[in-house]
């Protein structure tokens, strides 16, 4: 499978978090040609703030796979990882981040100068990033969702 079909993946999984109220954002975990998990926004539905796609995707692969396995691994994610997720992408060791949407490009202004590249300048994090697979599509959704604080065009 190549990056956009992952990121394919991960956008049919953000379309159900956004059906269901919650942010739609998602994120996939593949290594080898295999996913080893995936994870949804559930943050309004479970009422939990922590409830973000990476972190679910992280942690269904951790428990399948184990995190030796997970080490290494391809993140794709529909939208930037916050910096909460940023560090649970360190802590897995997560080798690649695949992005779709950028908090800049979305023109978010509640995010201030943060990039994932800062975060992991900050924090020493060797991370291989493909940026704006499936840029488009992962900007449509957000904006057809219209709940981010955002610059006026």
């Amino acid at each position: 499978m190549t990056d956009s079909d992952y990121m394919d993946l991960a956008l049919a999984q953000a379309e159900e978090a956004f059906a269901r109220g919650d942010w739609p954002v998602a994120a996939v975990v593949a290594r080898d040609g295999a996913v080893l998990g995936a994870g949804q926004n559930r943050q309004n539905t479970a009422g939990d703030v922590t409830m973000h796609a990476e972190t679910e995707a992280i942690r269904a692969a951790t428990r399948a796979h184990g995190a030796a396995r997970v080490a290494g691994a391809t993140l794709y994610s529909t939208m930037e990882p916050c910096p909460m997720c940023a560090w649970a992408l360190r802590l897995a060791g997560i080798g690649r981040l695949v992005l779709g949407a950028r908090h800049a490009t979305l023109r978010r202004t509640d995010m201030g100068a943060y990039s994932v590249e800062a975060f992991c300048r900050l924090t020493d994090f060797d991370l291989a990033l493909t940026p704006g697979v499936r840029e488009a599509e992962c900007l449509a959704l957000r904006r057809r969702w219209g709940r981010d604080q955002v610059a006026p065009a």
